[in-house]
């Protein structure tokens, strides 16, 4: 598997360009907590972790590229901003789920753990992100 670097980037941030495939989800998962901890940001990393979790399998189950892009930004003092960028243009789908289903339940996670979500077009793709904050400044 061929992995890039973290840099940062922007006002603070990571971002690491991943390839579309399930083995991801583990590294965009250690990209996030070590964005938290160099934040001092841990007590999001349980959080942080799940919803990377949720959002790049949403992408490597419906992108169209070879790669996603992972971006961990940090908007605010106490807000972390966690997007998958790929390059399909169709936005995220709530789907009913049953008890038996296997699938279907992202969003709906990422819906209850975020602050806030959503998905940005961009001309080429979408960005869908979760923000994340820490709790004693709401």
């Amino acid at each position: 598997m061929t992995m890039t670097a973290s840099r940062p980037t922007g006002h603070p941030g990571y971002s690491e360009t991943l390839p579309r495939r399930p083995e991801s989800v583990a590294t965009a998962r250690r990209l996030v907590r070590t964005a938290l901890a160099a934040w001092d940001m841990e007590e999001l990393a349980d959080d942080g972790a799940l919803v990377v979790s949720e959002l790049v399998t949403n992408a490597v189950q419906h992108a169209r590229s070879e790669a996603i892009r992972l971006v961990v930004s940090r908007p605010g003092p106490a807000t972390v901003r966690i997007g998958v960028v790929d390059r399909s243009t169709a936005a995220p789908q709530h789907r009913r789920s049953g008890n038996e289903d296997a699938s279907g339940r992202g969003l709906v996670l990422v819906a209850g753990l975020a602050t806030a979500w959503g998905t940005d077009q961009l001309p080429w793709g979408k960005r869908v992100w979760g923000e994340l904050r820490r709790k004693d400044s709401r």
